[in-house]
């Protein structure tokens, strides 16, 4: 048998070859993911299986009696209902908000570059930032929402010298409490220090959509008779379609993934009315030391993500427009 003959024959498959040929560009990537993604994932797996003392010395093996348990407590169906909750109060609004921003930032008028540079600007604040600053605007003293609710007659939230809240009435109304002490309202805190904090990027996110639409559209409209309004319910969001419905999975997988905000503003209180799961972990894992417990609610999360992420896809499959 001739040499090129054996060769052929001893071949590589094409798609092998290429396989091969791309392996050393992929494996900075592969080593990446596999050492911070696939490997935590696998070892929360793992975790789950097992009990362990704090000092993780001794591990017993309970099987998935834990993963039972952890995931039917009412700890962790509550955690959950939270985490859902404050997912609708920043999702939505945050969408709402920066679509209205992105289409005045559209506009073709002197000076936008400055208003496009001030609607974006909340995405360089960091998280920590972003809950300090939102402490101090509901500060019940110094923070400037007490003069927006009084003029709008509501009542104002005032300290107390032995540490309490108090309420001053004013027309006649005396029941609004502390904003970030008082279940009822300390979720919804939160909520707005994270859609202020995200309306930026989705700003940024839209935008750009919006600059991808052609004006022929808009004009072939205009031509039909459309009014604005028209124009940005039949042309502006279904064109979007696509960027809006990126920026929701986006601010879905930010919202279950919110910790900062949480921790520095209301460290899960007050009664656990900020405890979203993802707080919820770090308090197993890094105050009472359940390391077990803790890795069982992350592969929740992962799983609970996952898939609210291909429930979006199949919801919205026929109702978005790829050009």
């Amino acid at each position: 048998m001739s040499a090129p003959a054996a060769a052929r024959r001893f071949a590589l498959p094409r798609g092998a070859r290429q396989l091969l040929t791309a392996l050393p560009f992929l494996a900075p990537s592969i080593v990446l993911f596999g050492a911070f993604v696939f490997y935590p994932l696998v070892k929360s797996v793992y975790l789950g299986f097992y009990i362990e003392n704090p000092f993780r010395t001794r591990q017993i093996y309970v099987g998935f009696d834990q993963y039972r348990d952890v995931l039917a407590s009412s700890e962790f169906v509550s955690s959950l209902l939270v985490t859902v909750t404050f997912t609708l109060y920043t999702v939505v609004p945050a969408l709402v908000i920066a679509t209205f921003l992105a289409v005045l930032a559209n506009q073709k008028l002197p000076g936008v570059v400055v208003f496009r540079t001030i609607f974006a600007s909340p995405l360089a604040a960091s998280v920590a930032l972003t809950a300090v600053f939102w402490l101090v605007l509901l500060h019940p003293t110094i923070g400037i929402l007490n003069e927006w609710i009084e003029t709008l007659g509501l009542p104002r939230v005032d300290w107390l010298n032995d540490g309490g809240w108090a309420v001053t009435e004013h027309s006649g109304v005396s029941k609004l409490t502390s904003w970030i002490s008082d279940p009822n309202w300390a979720l919804l805190s939160v909520s707005m220090a994270t859609v202020w904090m995200n309306v930026g990027l989705f700003t940024i996110i839209l935008l750009a959509g919006l600059q991808t639409i052609p004006d022929e559209l808009y004009e072939s409209a205009r031509v039909d008779g459309a009014g604005r309004w028209a124009q940005f319910w039949h042309v502006t969001l279904p064109m979007l379609s696509p960027t809006l419905f990126f920026a929701s999975v986006v601010g879905v997988i930010f919202a279950f993934q919110a910790f900062g905000q949480i921790d520095i503003m209301t460290g899960g209180g007050p009664v656990d009315a900020t405890n979203v799961v993802i707080y919820s972990i770090y308090q197993e894992a890094f105050q009472n030391f359940r390391y077990g417990a803790a890795s069982v609610q992350a592969v929740a999360l992962f799983v609970i993500m996952l898939g609210l992420t291909l429930l979006q896809f199949r919801l919205v499959r026929g109702r978005i427009f790829y050009r």
